[in-house]
């Protein structure tokens, strides 16, 4: 019986065998299933969307964002007058249930420390938990921001953790696997000089 390990060796030695055979033939080498793949831009283009997007439908996304993270009674405050606050959800972590303040902001450039300060200050008082969601990037000093001795905790997502996320929950993206296969004709050379 072949082990995990001896089907691993089989694996390689054939790949070792076509590309051996492949440039003894004088072809080009296949390319290889495991190299990485290139990303095709799926970022820059969901990013590109979620900037255009009105900021009240910016703020029902993360609302839907956060259901689908097992946030319950997910709720968007976002109005004038809201106090910098744009939504409030209850997380449940088994027995225990924490309230979280959430700021949702369509960047294209950097968020600064002067955001995160301002959001804070909208929470003391009112919860211990925020999070603060952009399209855009943190600053430096903004990532300092938030773990500040003292102060409210507030977990940031930049756009590349944002698309990372909407993609993790099928979420306005459709993931596909595509099967790619490439014929080694020098492979069957091997069979016809064993006679």
């Amino acid at each position: 019986m072949l082990t995990a390990a001896d089907m691993k060796s089989v694996v390689v030695r054939v790949r070792e065998m076509g590309r051996k055979h492949v440039s003894e033939a004088g072809e080009e080498a296949p390319e290889v299933a495991d190299q990485e793949q290139p990303d095709d831009g799926w970022r820059d283009q969901l990013l590109l969307i979620l900037q255009a997007m009105p900021a009240d439908a910016f703020e029902r996304l993360s609302q839907r964002i956060l259901r689908e993270s097992r946030f319950i009674k997910v709720e968007v405050k976002g109005k004038s007058g809201d106090g910098g606050i744009d939504g409030i959800g209850v997380l449940r972590v088994n027995l225990l249930s924490f309230q979280v303040f959430f700021q949702c902001k369509r960047y294209k450039d950097s968020v600064g420390a002067g955001a995160i300060r301002d959001f804070r200050g909208a929470m003391v008082g009112r919860t211990d938990k925020g999070l603060f969601i952009t399209t855009g990037r943190f600053t430096p000093d903004a990532k300092r921001e938030p773990t500040r001795d003292g102060a409210p905790q507030i977990e940031l997502i930049d756009g590349e953790q944002l698309c990372e996320l909407l993609k993790n929950l099928n979420l306005g993206l459709k993931t596909e696997m595509v099967e790619h296969v490439t014929v080694v004709p020098g492979i069957f050379k091997e069979f016809e000089l064993a006679k």
